[in-house]
Formats: structure tokens, C-alpha cells, sequence
């Protein structure tokens, strides 16, 4: 029985090896040339100012969730427009049901003015 898991097992060995024989390759063979101005902080090209611990607005989060919820939406509206010759009239009914409850959604976050920034 262990003999069919044996190829997965030399795969995941030799991929260890590699992995870790490539990074002490690195760390050995690598230049060490430690620069003030290398190992300091960085942010987009300048010094960075003020704490970085700052609390964001949470309409900001909001605007995440949005956008993580029509992407989504699209990752599951893309199969089903492949499909959607094969599929029977209740697939067209779900589908709107999914699209109304995102509707829904989104005019309840318009209304909540999570879209404006003030």
C-alpha cells in the first residue's frame, strides 16, 4: 500500500533538498555588504513618517470587502456563463437570486455613504 505513495514521498524530498540546497547556496556563495541606507526602513521611495500602527478609516475595509465580494461574484458568474446553454430554467433563477442578494448589498453600502470619502 505504501508503495503508491512512495513517488509522492521522493517528490516531496527532493523538492525539500532543492529548496533548502538553493538557499544555503545563497546564504554561502551571497555578497554580505551591509549598508546603513539598505537596512533601513523604506516606503515608497522615501523616509517614512508618522507611526505605522495608525488606525485606518474603516471605510477603507469596507471598500475591501466590496471589491473581495464582486470579485468573487465573478469568479462564480464566470462558469455558470459557460455553461449556461446546458443548464435548466432553475440555474437562471438562482442566479438572479445570487445577483439580487449582491444588489442588495451594494445599494445597502451606497446608502451607508461607505463610498465616499469624505
Amino acid at each position: 500500500m505504501l508503495d503508491a505513495y512512495l513517488p509522492a514521498l521522493v517528490f516531496l524530498l527532493v523538492a525539500a533538498a532543492l529548496g533548502l540546497g538553493l538557499l544555503a547556496a545563497g546564504l554561502l556563495l551571497g555578497p554580505r555588504r551591509p549598508d546603513p541606507a539598505k537596512d533601513g526602513p523604506y516606503e515608497c521611495g522615501f523616509e517614512p513618517f508618522g507611526d505605522a500602527r495608525l488606525k485606518f478609516d474603516v471605510r477603507y475595509y469596507l471598500v475591501a470587502i466590496l471589491f473581495i465580494v464582486f470579485d468573487l461574484e465573478i469568479a462564480f458568474l464566470f462558469p455558470w456563463a459557460v455553461a449556461a446553454k446546458q443548464l435548466p430554467a432553475a440555474a437562471f433563477v438562482a442566479a438572479g437570486l445570487f445577483l439580487a442578494v449582491l444588489g442588495v448589498g451594494f445599494v445597502y453600502e451606497w446608502r451607508k455613504g461607505a463610498l465616499e470619502w469624505d
